[in-house]
């Protein structure tokens, strides 16, 4: 029998409607439970609602993960197991093929399981843990990542700075460590280095997937500007595309030198490629070279709500560098991956750069997330990778 957490008369509505996250200013009592521990969620009747994992260090008190009123439900390894499976399953029948065997197996709430991240790399994965309470299941679920997608190395990216998870030492980082830590993964065909322990997030921007090769569609003949082009993966597809000229630019000399690694791994005998290390917004103000093509793949520049006010003018400073830069009738691929960003406000964002820059703009496409990266429909702040291809006369 699970512990009860009891919410507030009048707060059962978010609960109803499936949101994974309760905050605490709609806790009535709290549970006589441990960091991490699973709970029942209750109405102020002592109606069992939902199930979570429960956190009293946190403003999200509790992050649920099943909306199920019977009082005995028990998650049992074999629920954990079934969780994996059906993840598995989506990215089987979506994503995985003989061209691609780099994809995103466990997105957090987006595959009704919080705290986790499991990004797949041929045979390598690399996991996230992000709260207590899925790491007390961590064990159940590493071995079902290793069953399911067959999978020979797990690498444990977990935060270290985290007040809920506890440290893990250097030496137990990896569960079965692989001979070679980099290895070489395949999306639609191309090749990329990937380097899960020194990597950003867990080694490669596998969310960039699809928006990669819809920028390949458009890069015959076309000079091409990267920007924030860490390995490269935009830059190999605008080659692959049969672009005249690319350049990749990043702040990172090693990423650059990984950027450089991927190109010759891809196109060993082509030299319409360069890297240079600096900042990107500099290079784009100064560039003399009439570029086609800019792609504006920043990290996240608002990594809370607090930030927001500043990102977004770091976003319209960037985007309206690029507007002005841009040859005419020439294309924009802008992007942001920050989650207090939303859509709307991204937008507007770019309105605002464009509008100062003072040329007519439109928009071609609109990007999001791939389906190896779900969004919960009751969970919209999953929804954090957004994008727009522009039109520049």
């Amino acid at each position: 029998m699970y512990q009860q957490l009891i919410i507030k008369s009048g707060r059962e509505r978010s609960i109803y409607n499936r949101h994974p996250w309760l905050f605490s200013g709609a806790v009535k009592q709290l549970p006589n439970a441990g960091e991490g521990d699973i709970v029942q969620v209750c109405s102020n009747h002592g109606d069992v609602l939902a199930y979570g994992f429960y956190s009293s260090a946190n403003q999200i008190v509790c992050r649920m993960f099943e909306f199920n009123t019977d009082a005995t439900f028990v998650a049992d390894a074999t629920y954990w197991y079934q969780k994996v499976q059906h993840a598995f399953e989506l990215r089987e029948k979506y994503v995985l093929n003989t061209e691609t065997n780099a994809y995103r197996l466990l997105h957090a709430e987006g595959d009704f399981l919080p705290g986790i991240i499991c990004d797949v790399y041929n045979s390598i994965a690399s996991v996230q843990i992000l709260v207590k309470g899925t790491q007390l299941i961590q064990d159940i679920l590493l071995n079902a990542i290793m069953d399911i997608a067959g999978v020979k190395h797990i690498y444990l990216k977990t935060k270290k700075s985290s007040k809920v998870i506890e440290q893990v030492s250097a030496s137990t980082d990896w569960i079965n460590p692989p001979e070679k830590v980099k290895t070489i993964v395949k999306e639609h065909g191309l090749q990329f280095f990937v380097d899960v322990e020194k990597g950003q997030k867990t080694g490669f921007f596998i969310d960039q997937r699809e928006n990669r090769r819809l920028l390949q569609q458009f890069c015959s003949g076309k000079k091409i500007l990267n920007t924030f082009s860490y390995t490269g993966g935009f830059s190999a597809y605008a080659l692959a595309g049969g672009a005249s000229l690319v350049h990749s630019v990043d702040i990172s000399k090693e990423a650059c030198q990984l950027c450089d690694e991927n190109i010759r791994l891809n196109f060993p005998s082509l030299n319409k490629h360069q890297s240079f290390a600096a900042d990107c917004f500099d290079y784009i103000k100064t560039a003399d070279t009439d570029y086609d093509i800019i792609i504006l793949d920043p990290p996240a520049f608002a990594k809370n709500a607090r930030a927001v006010d500043n990102a977004a003018r770091g976003y319209k400073e960037l985007n309206m560098a690029a507007i002005k830069k841009i040859k005419a009738g020439g294309l924009i691929f802008t992007f942001s991956c920050s989650q207090n960003i939303d859509r709307d406000l991204f937008r507007k964002i770019v309105f605002s750069a464009a509008a100062d820059a003072r040329r007519n703009v439109r928009i071609l496409y609109q990007f999001t997330q791939p389906a190896d990266h779900p969004v919960n429909i009751f969970h919209p702040e999953g929804e954090y990778l957004k994008g727009l291809l522009l039109e520049v006369e």
